[in-house]
């Protein structure tokens, strides 16, 4: 399985050689021929933004990160506005949910099928569209639950074809030893999003209005698709070229998951850290409960924050772990990681301490990614990746909410601390197990 694994590399690199822009080989010589030394090797590793058309790919990702979160704002505050109902903010995300999952399978399979370039210029006009129609319905004021939900159906539907193509892009415009480094850069932009974005529309929602966030998203996402018309064609290669995109191939993705070990351990990693892991349904009640003495808005506030702001510092320091080879033992060490913050944050009576904590535990979430992706990456074929890539975005998509039924239902029976506690435990116990039946993921390397 090893031996595959690497021959699958070597294809990457091939490919990616290929592909890559003329000035490329300048760059690569340039960046062997001189070590970086001193404080700059624990920085950010930025050697993929050398390379022009990741460069194009990456940059457009600093507009959207931001301006997507607008849009994850302006939805639920406008359906609460309408209905007064969190419980209406909750059946949309579910609305949203289902077309993202349908949509990501299909889409990893289409973006095997066809040149992935084509496919990003199709889905983010698609989604800039999308953006649109939330601002025309808002500047209407149509004021109708049923067409917000429409749309964001549709807007995650788009997304779901969009991400695996993405993705996948990746591994042809980079090559194999960069990998961890471009994940790090593209998780680093959106985690930055996550924490930045929420903040600017709650600034910006007092002076312009809802309607004016949607319009900014739509605005970003022109940058984007210009970006994407730049980026070198990226047809599928070798037999690929001739299939058709069914929902036989998407079948075929999955028993390609089952015959590649490392492959489907590396999703497993993903659960087991995030289903039993990711305590965020708790937040309200750990902030009106434990930490109301500090001010239960600002406690809500600072345990939302706490991981993506850990994350954006993990990645501005990826230079202290994107050069690692042993892509396996990383993730398990993450994942490791993570569940010990994650109890050491429920153990947690310090509003400060527990932020630490979930600091930390995004640190590691960063670290986890970075790897994941880059085994995603480097262990399937270039003609498997969108759809490895699709099933990635579902388990990225799919763990955090089944967490929030798993977490919620167990911190209103053993209270929320103890659910935590409960939770990090068990993430170290199963990845440990895992770790040590599978010697696939614990010698999985580039």
């Amino acid at each position: 399985m090893y031996r595959a694994a690497r021959t699958a590399v070597d294809t990457s690199k091939s490919t990616t050689d290929s592909d890559a822009d003329p000035d490329d080989e300048t760059s690569v010589r340039a960046e062997r021929a001189t070590q970086r030394g001193g404080w700059r090797r624990w920085a950010m590793d930025t050697r993929p933004l050398r390379r022009p058309a990741f460069r194009r790919l990456w940059s457009s990702t600093i507009v959207t990160a931001v301006g997507s979160q607008l849009t994850a704002v302006a939805v639920p505050k406008q359906i609460y506005d309408i209905t007064g109902s969190s419980a209406w903010v909750g059946y949309a995300s579910l609305a949203g949910l289902l077309p993202l999952v349908v949509f990501a399978l299909w889409g990893g399979a289409i973006a095997d099928s066809m040149d992935r370039r084509k496919l990003l210029l199709v889905t983010n006009i698609g989604i800039a569209v999308t953006s649109l129609l939330f601002w025309i319905q808002a500047v209407t004021g149509l004021g109708s639950v049923l067409v917000l939900m429409v749309l964001l159906a549709l807007q995650q539907a788009f997304f779901g074809l969009n991400s695996p193509a993405r993705n996948a892009s990746i591994a042809r415009l980079v090559p194999a030893d960069e990998l961890p480094a471009a994940n790090a850069l593209g998780s680093t932009v959106m985690q930055t999003g996550l924490v930045a974005g929420p903040l600017l529309a709650g600034a910006l929602i007092p002076v312009i209005g809802l309607a004016e966030l949607y319009l900014i998203d739509a605005v970003a996402l022109c940058v984007t698709v210009w970006a994407v018309f730049r980026l070198p064609s990226l047809p599928p290669l070798g037999a690929s070229v001739s299939r058709r995109a069914g929902w036989r191939e998407v079948a075929a993705g999955f028993r390609y998951i089952s015959g590649h070990k490392v492959l489907l351990l590396s999703f497993l990693a993903d659960i087991i850290a995030m289903v039993f892991g990711m305590p965020r349904a708790l937040f309200p009640q750990l902030a009106a409960e434990t930490y109301a003495p500090y001010g239960e808005g600002l406690a809500l506030g600072l345990l939302f924050a706490a991981i993506p702001v850990g994350a954006v510092a993990g990645g501005l320091l990826s230079g202290t772990f994107s050069r690692a080879r042993r892509h396996g033992l990383m993730v398990i060490a993450a994942v490791v990681a993570w569940g010990a913050a994650i109890t050491g944050f429920g153990l947690s009576t310090s509003l400060w301490v527990a932020v630490a904590f979930l600091a930390a535990a995004g640190v590691a979430d960063m670290v986890s990614m970075v790897f994941r992706g880059a085994i995603l990456l480097s262990a399937a074929t270039d003609e498997m990746r969108g759809r490895m890539q699709g099933v990635f975005t579902v388990v990225v998509a799919g763990g955090p909410r089944l967490a929030d039924v798993l977490h919620g239902t167990a911190g209103a029976a053993l209270g929320a601390r103890t659910a935590v506690v409960g939770g990090g435990l068990l993430v170290i116990a199963a990845m440990l197990v895992l770790a040590a039946v599978t010697p696939a993921l614990r010698r999985y390397g580039t």
